[in-house]
């Protein structure tokens, strides 16, 4: 696929899946108001944090296809890395604020609420996720990002937080003509409780490898295991050895140095050009944006 052609396709999603965040939040930020449940007010929040951040990407993707240039060496690929830890990590204190706010309602004696047109609405909430979700995910097919990535998982979060809060509420209301009747004040900050736990994880995950992305540090063992080994393949066919990988990934480009040695201490400038092309070529099923350079090792 073609830039322009990969522009147009992330473009594409994240304008629908921006369209989509618009409807869901106003919905939900109404039913937050008429209910009071911390539980909407929840998804509301992700919502409204995943539309502020839609915004500005959908500036920042034209300049992701930036060739790199002696005065930008990695182009603007460490912006989308810097996006996704700002973006994360205001997911990550508004959780901690609502999980200390549901904490509270807890210690108070909860609060009732009208479970029935909760469990409802969040039943509806949940077919419309799904639908969006599974929308995404096709035409996430044809091209997918670490951005795009993002994207699919806050939906996919929120099929999965809607039919958990509606099946909550449900429970609810067979709860209420029985003796288990005093639970119900408590459902919907302990449903609130356990989505902010749940749904914690996977920025805290993406934090740590966007920050090692921005500090340019190696890619995780099994990133460089393959490249080792697909490199060595090629190399060995030619004669000559492997000394050292060096690997830098940030965003969505992959940078790959090689430096090689050879026995009769003699290289070959068009067997290099082969063995790159080669390798940048079987890299390329796994990596989006991959460049690979080979470089003589001269003692020191």
């Amino acid at each position: 696929m073609s830039d322009n052609n990969k522009i147009h396709t992330e473009e594409h999603i994240m304008k629908l899946s921006f369209i989509g965040s618009v409807v869901f939040m106003l919905v939900e930020g109404l039913m937050a108001y008429l209910t009071n449940s911390h539980s909407i007010l929840m998804d509301f929040v992700f919502d409204i944090t995943d539309l502020i951040m839609i915004g500005p990407f959908l500036l920042l993707v034209p300049l992701l296809y930036k060739p790199v240039t002696e005065r930008r060496p990695y182009g603007f690929s460490q912006v989308e890395s810097l996006f996704l830890v700002i973006k994360y990590s205001i997911l990550l204190i508004i959780t901690f604020q609502l999980v200390i706010e549901n904490v509270e309602s807890i210690i108070q004696g909860g609060y009732e609420l009208d479970a029935g047109a909760i469990a409802v609405f969040e039943f509806c909430v949940f077919a419309g996720c799904l639908v969006m979700y599974l929308l995404l995910s096709y035409y996430s097919k044809k091209y997918e990002s670490d951005t795009v990535r993002a994207e699919l998982y806050v939906w996919k979060l929120d099929v999965i937080s809607s039919i958990g809060v509606a099946l909550a509420f449900f429970a609810q209301i067979g709860l209420q003509k029985t003796s288990l009747s005093f639970i119900a004040p408590y459902i919907d900050p302990v449903v609130a409780i356990v989505m902010s736990l749940f749904l914690i994880v996977e920025p805290i995950k993406m934090i740590g490898i966007s920050l090692k992305e921005l500090v340019l540090f190696a890619p995780k063992k099994e990133i460089m295991d393959e490249i080792r080994m697909i490199s060595e393949q090629r190399l060995i066919s030619y004669s000559y050895e492997l000394t050292f990988l060096d690997v830098i990934q940030t965003g969505r480009k992959t940078w790959v140095e090689l430096y090689i040695s050879s026995e009769d201490d003699k290289i070959k400038l068009s067997e290099l050009h082969r063995i790159r092309d080669d390798i940048r070529n079987l890299l390329k099923k796994d990596f989006d944006q991959i460049y690979v350079e080979i470089i003589p090792d001269i003692d020191q």
